[in-house]
């Protein structure tokens, strides 16, 4: 099984940055490892559905955004380190959630297509 852990949320003023990390550890039942999967970040605010943020593919040449963090969020990854990054500068109030990594087969946006979860990193901006 694929493993991924978050790190790095914490509570930053709005127009702060900051970015989270999410390790993945594990191979899935097939002997796949973390270099072939497609990356995303997803988000759930409180009393809100989880939602799309971005992802980028397994090879890291492709990125796709959410449009309400275009321009503000970079979204990169380490195969290497087993690693996956989301820089967010210019942070706002609405920006708040619990942020989760996740893994897939395919680049999509679409949160049933990821077959693995994190447990998720508090991001809190204040005003």
């Amino acid at each position: 099984q694929v493993q991924l852990v978050e790190s790095g949320g914490g509570l930053v003023q709005a127009g702060g940055s900051l970015r989270v990390s999410c390790l993945a550890s594990g191979r899935t039942f097939n002997g796949r490892t973390f270099s072939s999967y497609t990356m995303a970040w997803f988000r759930q605010a409180p009393g809100k559905e989880r939602e799309f943020v971005a992802f980028i593919t397994s090879s890291g040449h492709s990125t796709t955004y959410t449009d309400s963090v275009k321009g503000r969020f970079t979204i990169s990854r380490d195969n290497a380190k087993n690693t996956v990054y989301l820089q967010m500068n210019s942070l706002k109030p609405e920006d708040t959630a619990v942020y989760y990594c996740a893994a897939a087969w395919r680049p999509t946006s679409t949160l049933a297509l990821y077959d693995y979860w994190g447990q998720g990193t508090q991001v809190t901006v204040s005003s």
